[in-house]
């Protein structure tokens, strides 16, 4: 093994073992889990977010999306997957060159049933999404969502053990679906976007119509008043969220 997979290597096996520690530690506190799908309530704020995902095949960034939101400096958030960022190291990096692109975990592999998971392949999957986005970007990550919004009880309080909070959304665009055209888009965010929406829409290939909608979705919402910000930005450790509290949860995105 080359110097640099065994640094990996020995990365990844130290953060296995403070990530059970600080498992067990708020697992024993009886922390209650919380998952975030709302901005706190401070004017008209929006974020958008993207998922960059790669399951069972190879995935590339939509330059479509990422091109208008960079060019007219939008700020907006990506959660990456570890696969995503090894087929895409460029692009990674790329992305994470811009201060007003924030950069998060979205697990390694993608896998859409993370609630079946035990809490130590869950922590598996986070830590190695971060070593890889770490290792890519040199971005550290601190906001984690689970693929397509699935995960138990046990998975929640794995994620937060790491020091993670988990951040969904009200509503899903759901741009995966080739019958979601631009303009069903373009309606659906005029309509439904509250103050505080965390709008999810898809940056690897996957949200079809997006590239073709979001220009007229970002000049409809300025329109409006609403201002775009970061995950990172809006989510101060001590600002109040919207919060569905812990359970089971699977919707898709």
């Amino acid at each position: 093994m080359s110097a640099a997979g065994k640094n990996r290597t020995g990365k990844r096996a130290a953060g296995m073992a403070v990530a059970t520690a600080l498992a067990w530690a708020i697992a024993s506190s009886g922390a209650m889990a919380q998952v975030i799908t709302s901005l706190p309530a401070a004017g008209r704020t929006v974020a958008l977010t993207f998922d960059a995902c790669e399951a069972n095949s190879p995935a590339h960034l939509d330059h479509g999306i990422a091109d208008y939101l960079v060019q007219n400096h939008v700020p907006f958030t990506v959660f990456m997957a570890g696969k995503f960022v090894r087929s895409n190291p460029d692009a990674s990096r790329w992305l994470a060159s811009f201060s007003f692109v924030d950069i998060e975990n979205h697990s390694y592999s993608h896998n859409d049933h993370m609630d079946r998971m035990t809490p130590a392949q869950v922590r598996a999957e986070v830590i190695s999404a971060q070593d890889e986005i770490e290792t890519v970007t040199g971005r550290r990550t601190t906001f984690f969502r689970f693929p397509a919004g699935n995960y138990s009880a046990a998975g929640l309080a794995a994620v937060e053990g790491l020091g993670y909070r988990v951040v969904h959304w009200r509503w899903p665009v759901g741009d995966p679906d080739p019958h979601v055209t631009a303009p069903k888009i373009e309606n659906a965010v005029a309509d439904m976007t509250r103050p505080g929406d965390i709008l999810i829409m898809h940056i690897n290939g996957r949200g079809v119509h997006t590239a073709e909608a979001l220009p007229s979705v970002v000049a409809e919402l300025k329109a409006k008043g609403y201002h775009f910000v970061t995950i990172a930005q809006a989510l101060a450790p001590s600002a109040p969220v919207t919060i569905a509290q812990g359970g089971e949860s699977g919707r898709k995105a």
